[in-house]
């Protein structure tokens, strides 16, 4: 049995009130860190998977937080690592290891509560493809979507793809699961992935010329 069957296969007690409570020490373990990083938002926006992966749902993740970071909403992940009882043989990292973050700028949307959820919607697409390929993302790696349309709500956006960086505010933490790291994701242009492609630029240097880790829709590619 593969990690993410078993991860597909978790304890159905956790869904069943009427059993003893399971403690979520992996879960607790993020919260604290939430809690360090933004002290005063004890009940930040909260999305939850309407149907757990490990009851057939669509949904990997178990949710997603998303936090005020002042000029952007900073999402966080819960799912990639195992946030239950520990289930995997490997005692050195929890679950998969790694939790996912994104920073989006605030900006004068449409609607606002779409676009967050629409990135909701594209971490947990992401987070599929390592429930069902077992790929990990580790930091300064590309993901190239090959979709010319914008990964926002309306399609309109230069943001296609992703780069990624290991996040500035979250830390690599050790939980009684194991170690579990954060893998920030940034949008990207199809003209940018492109040039990584092509190895005119590697992703640090094109982070360096974004000079920023926020995912902004308006901006024009700087390649």
């Amino acid at each position: 049995m593969g990690l993410f069957d078993k991860f597909k296969k978790k304890n159905e007690l956790l869904d069943n009130e009427q059993n003893e409570e399971i403690e979520a020490l992996g879960w607790d373990a993020i919260d604290k860190l939430c809690d360090k990083v933004y002290p005063n938002q004890k009940n930040p926006k909260h999305y939850g998977a309407m149907i757990k992966w490990r009851l057939g749902g669509n949904d990997p993740l178990d949710g997603i937080s998303v936090y005020d970071g002042g000029d952007y909403w900073h999402f966080i992940t819960y799912g990639l690592s195992e946030l239950y009882e520990k289930e995997s043989e490997d005692k050195e990292w929890s679950g998969y290891g790694m939790e996912l973050t994104l920073k989006l700028k605030k900006d004068h949307y449409e609607n606002e509560e779409d676009e967050i959820r629409c990135i909701c919607g594209i971490l947990q697409s992401i987070a599929r493809i390592t429930f069902t390929q077992g790929e990990l993302f580790n930091a300064y790696e590309y993901l190239y979507t090959g979709q010319t349309t914008g990964i926002d709500s309306k399609g309109t956006s230069n943001i296609t793809g992703f780069i990624t960086i290991p996040d500035d505010k979250f830390v690599e933490i050790n939980t009684p699961n194991g170690k579990v790291i954060f893998v920030e994701f940034i949008g990207v242009t199809d003209k940018e992935l492109r040039a990584i492609q092509n190895k005119e630029y590697s992703v640090i240097e094109l982070l360096e010329k974004l000079n920023t880790d926020v995912t902004s829709y308006t901006r024009s590619s700087i390649v």
